[in-house]
Formats: C-alpha cells, sequence, structure tokens
C-alpha cells in the first residue's frame, strides 16, 4: 500500500471531485490508518480494526467516485456492490458472501496482472527464442529417438552452425520485415467447460465454483495448429510464456494477503435495506439482508476457492441517500459497525461550472477531444458554461434532483447536432456560447412536461 498523507489523499481526490471536503477527509484518514496499522508492532496490529464509513448524501454528489478513487490510489483490492441486490440466506437471489469471493478474484486479477508486467522481458526473450525455431526448425529434432546422445551433440552443432542464421532471423524481425511471413505454431488451450448452473443451499457462485474446479481436471489442456502471420504468431508465443513464468500459489497468497490487509467494498444504496420488518411475511431483502451483513462487516472467515478469507481488517463503505429512510432506522448492531458518518453536500451552480472545467476528466474536456477526432475544434465561453451549469440547476430543482449526473442529460441535449453532423461539417469550427446552449435548450426548459421526458 503506497503511504500517501492525509493531505496528499485529499489533493488527489481533489483532481476528480469537486467539493465534499468532509467526506474526503474522513476517506484520506480511513486510509492512513491502515497505513498506519502495518507500522504497529504485530501483537497490537491485529487488534486495531478499521473505521468503516457511512457517506450520507443525495445521488450524483461523488459517494461512489470518492470510494473509487480512494481505492485506485491506494492501489487496492477494490468492489462495488448494491446492496438492494441481496437476498438473506436461504432465499433465491446472490448471499452476502459471494462480496468477498468477488473480492478476491479481482485482487487474484489485479496480482496477476502485476506479475505479467514484471516477467513480461523474460517471456518476450523466451518466445522470441521460440519463434525463431519455428522459422528455423533445428533439423535434427526430426531424427529417430533411437540415438538421443548423438542426437544431442548434432543438435548442439547445428544451432553453432545455424547461429549466424537466427541472428540474421532474428534482426529482420526486430526490424519488421518478417511481418508478411505466415508460419505453423502450436499453442495450448484449455477445452470449454460446460455450462451448468445449479440452485443449491450453498448459492449459486459456490456450486459454480466447483464444478469448474472438477471439470479442469477432467478436461485437460490440450494443444492446436494455428497458421498465423510472425506478429501474431510472437504475441500468442509471449502470452503462453507469460502464463508459465506466473507462479499462482504465489499470486493466490499475495491476493488473499491483499483482501484481508488492504481490500476496500463500497456498498452502495444502503438506505435500500434500511426500515424495519413490517407485517407478517418476511422481508428477504432488508433486515435479513442487513443481519446478514454483520458478521461480514465485524470479521468473520469465508470460504472462497482460493482459500479462507478473513474480513476482519476488510475497510467497508456504505453510502445511501437516506431520503425516506433515516441511518437511524438501520438495526442498532449494523449502525454500530459504522462509526463514522458524513454527509455529503447537494451540488449547486459554481459547483457544477467547477465540475464541467476543473477536474483531469472534466466533461467539457472529453466533449472536445471526442470531436477533436472529427477535427471539429469546440471552444467553450464563459458564458455558455455557466449557462450549462445553470439549466442542470434548474432541472434539478424542477424535478428529482440528480446531481452532476444532469450535466451528462445536458450536455448530450447541447452537443446531439454537433455529435451527430460531426464528419460532413464543412465548418470545423463551433463556439459553444450562452446563445448557442439557449437555442438547443430553451424550448425543453420552458415546456415543463416536455423537460420532465427528455432532460
Amino acid at each position: 500500500m503506497k503511504s500517501f498523507t492525509p493531505r496528499e489523499i485529499v489533493s488527489e481526490l481533489d483532481k476528480y471531485i469537486i467539493g465534499q471536503k468532509h467526506a474526503k477527509r474522513a476517506v484520506a484518514i480511513a486510509l492512513r490508518n491502515r497505513w498506519r496499522r502495518q507500522q504497529v508492532r504485530p501483537e497490537l496490529r491485529d487488534e486495531i480494526s478499521p473505521k468503516n464509513i457511512i457517506m450520507i448524501g443525495p445521488t450524483g454528489v461523488g459517494k461512489t467516485e470518492i470510494s473509487r478513487r480512494l481505492a485506485k490510489l491506494a492501489q487496492a483490492p477494490f468492489i462495488k456492490v448494491e446492496a438492494s441486490k441481496f437476498t438473506e440466506v436461504g432465499y433465491v437471489g446472490r448471499d452476502v458472501e459471494s462480496i468477498i469471493r468477488d473480492l478476491a478474484e479481482l485482487s487474484v486479477k489485479m496480482v496477476k496482472d502485476e506479475e505479467r508486467v514484471l516477467v513480461r522481458v523474460k517471456a518476450r526473450e523466451t518466445a522470441e527464442e521460440r519463434l525463431l525455431d519455428y522459422l528455423l526448425p533445428p533439423p535434427a529434432a526430426a531424427a529417430s529417438t533411437h540415438f538421443q546422445m548423438q542426437e544431442t551433440e548434432s543438435l548442439a552443432k547445428e544451432r553453432e552452425t545455424q547461429k549466424n542464421t537466427r541472428d540474421k532471423l532474428r534482426s529482420l524481425f526486430r526490424e519488421g520485415k518478417l511481418n508478411d511471413r505466415v508460419i505453423d505454431i502450436e499453442t495450448s488451450e484449455q477445452q470449454k467447460m460446460p455450462s451448468i448452473e445449479i440452485l443449491s443451499s450453498q448459492g449459486v457462485e459456490e456450486m459454480d465454483m466447483n464444478l469448474k474446479d472438477m471439470f479442469s481436471n477432467l478436461f485437460p489442456k490440450k494443444s492446436r495448429k494455428r497458421k498465423v502471420k510472425v506478429p501474431e504468431a510472437y504475441e500468442l508465443l509471449v502470452q503462453e510464456e507469460t502464463q508459465k513464468l506466473i507462479d499462482m500459489e504465489r499470486v493466490v497468497k499475495e491476493a488473499v494477503e491483499r483482501v484481508e490487509q488492504s481490500g476496500i467494498v463500497f456498498i452502495d444504496e444502503i438506505d435500500k435495506i434500511a426500515g424495519r420488518q413490517s407485517g407478517t411475511s418476511p422481508d428477504v431483502s432488508r433486515e435479513g439482508v442487513q443481519r446478514d451483513l454483520l458478521p461480514i462487516v465485524e470479521g468473520s472467515t469465508i470460504s472462497t476457492k482460493y482459500g479462507l478469507v478473513k474480513t476482519d481488517h476488510i475497510l467497508f463503505i456504505a453510502s445511501g441517500a437516506f431520503h425516506v429512510a433515516k441511518p437511524s432506522d438501520l438495526i442498532p448492531e449494523f449502525q454500530g459497525r459504522f462509526p463514522i458518518r458524513v454527509e455529503l453536500e447537494p451540488l449547486g451552480e459554481d459547483d457544477f461550472i467547477r465540475i464541467l472545467t476543473e477536474p483531469e476528466n472534466a466533461l467539457l474536456k472529453q466533449y472536445k477531444a471526442l470531436l477533436e477526432t472529427e477535427t471539429v475544434q469546440i471552444e467553450y465561453t464563459e458564458d455558455g458554461v455557466r449557462e450549462i451549469a445553470s439549466i442542470a440547476t434548474i432541472v434539478n430543482e424542477r424535478m428529482e434532483n440528480i446531481g452532476a449526473r444532469r450535466l451528462h442529460t445536458v450536455m448530450e441535449r447541447v452537443f446531439d447536432e454537433i455529435s451527430y453532423d460531426a464528419p460532413d461539417m464543412p465548418e470545423k469550427k463551433v463556439v459553444i456560447d450562452r446563445e448557442y446552449v439557449r437555442q438547443r435548450l430553451a424550448d425543453i426548459v420552458r415546456d415543463e412536461d416536455l423537460s420532465r421526458y427528455i432532460l
């Protein structure tokens, strides 16, 4: 885990998220505490548990984005789940333990990708040698197996005599002069396993995991001959050699360690499972889900295909709009697992202007870059940007407040005509000013019924 200071973390988050100082400070402290815990003496380290966070705020104000950017910053395994997708154990649907299984899967992929980069150079060297063997096969390879000693000596001599030819082929390959040559190569591949889905008390994920392990032994890898061009053959051989060089046991061990020590789970729509059970019928997706989440958040051991994973030190960040329900509607035990609560503020016109212009991935920059691919130059005026922000604010006030997501809808309406006509436009420069924005949106905003439908 990278050791950013809280101030550095907030500074990095500021590049992509406007405002929300309190939320940024809370997650920055939580992340720094994870690094601090690693520096504590071992006997005390296990006693320090993460302080889970609940983010309270309307949709579209940056709750998910803060968590996503935080995980990227920490290079930690991160998963976002919707609380409303889970049901109580014993009912058809996803059970909460699948969160940790999915997190372990993501962690393995993350570590495997890192290993792939580390072994890439060695894999390329080995793949190049194999490719040269295909381009210039050693004659001794076809000799009778009765003379293995002589064959080995002969092969060594042949390799020596063919060295000049191999070096010449190597130079031609590196210069790209063999790119059009077609060769036959042999690659190994796993046979496709039959797709079977079984519903059981264990849950679909668990059964699917067990079946895959079982069938992987029944259907071993087989080799396949392919006729491909040299560059494609080289890439296929690089992939094969990379896979051979990766130590999966070490990858799995490292991945599980990362999940346990630095994993982050973001549970969205937590307010949808708030509220007490009413009536006599069971509420399988509310209080029951909270009770199932309790042991995972508090700390338990979950069985995954990569072994047992402890959740004691995974950081859980929950979020919800809490329009109807309140955080106090969550069951007391669940509230106790999330000691830190931060409220995110609704966004206004000035915030929208900053969102449109300041972040590194700002919407105005995105649209400009997209249309530059059609050689169309987009220029924004200050009053044009303010008009877009103003209209988004008005629509949010009149209708459902969906925060910064409203900007996407408004921007699409503003750029609808340009995006359609871009390839055929004679005038390759467009100025987005207040007049242009009003021309595109005034009628829609004025007609409230139409704006409800379109914006």
